[in-house]
């Protein structure tokens, strides 16, 4: 070989070989997505149905959820300790500040006879609270544990506006990359391992 092919090869050969590297880790679906069968749906901040879940958390749950019973390829539990896969959710937001008075009387709820809050009996106090985050919606898949609570994080997406309904785009993603990667298969046929 000549000196100069042997030098064009020795530059080529480690930058195809890097990109063969990096197709196989883009498209790299762990196998738990393709042998899973139960899947919960819950914010970041709490599940579906905790009265302090923003209304919009509780939305994307909500479609999430009409997504994968549209998608009939995992079967939604309402029992997260059930779950092989875990999907939360968390409505893209800047700033949200809540506020507002409350009526505080009466003993606490052990019984003990004392005031709660440190306000007097019968008086009133304010509650104020708020929250900051990121502006992109996010998605994640984790996988479910047998104690009910989150394991290793296995698929993590954001974006804009991407659990806004019809489409759920962040889904949609989740979706098509775990079809491709694991077809299923049509009744009556094994799957190959």
């Amino acid at each position: 070989m000549k000196p100069h092919k042997a030098i064009a090869f020795l530059l080529v050969f480690p930058a195809v070989l890097l990109v063969q590297a990096k197709d196989k880790k883009s498209s790299n679906v762990p196998a738990v997505f393709g042998q899973a069968r139960y899947v919960y749906v819950e914010a970041v901040d709490g599940q579906e149905f905790d009265p302090n879940l923003y209304p919009e958390d509780r939305e994307a749950i909500a479609d999430v959820r009409d997504a994968l019973t549209g998608w009939k390829r995992y079967t939604l539990t309402t029992e997260r300790d059930q779950a092989d896969l875990i999907f939360v959710v968390r409505k893209g937001r800047a700033a949200r500040a809540d506020a507002g008075m409350s009526r505080n009387g009466g003993p606490d709820p052990v019984g003990v006879g004392q005031p709660r809050s440190g306000v007097p009996m019968g008086g009133t106090a304010a509650q104020m609270g708020g929250e900051m985050g990121p502006l992109d919606d996010f998605f994640e898949v984790c996988q479910g544990n047998a104690d009910g609570k989150r394991g290793t994080p296995l698929w993590e997406r954001s974006m804009p506006d991407g659990l806004s309904a019809p489409r759920v785009l962040l889904f949609q993603q989740f979706k098509e990359a775990v079809d491709k990667a694991y077809p299923l298969q049509p009744t009556g046929q094994a799957q190959k391992p």
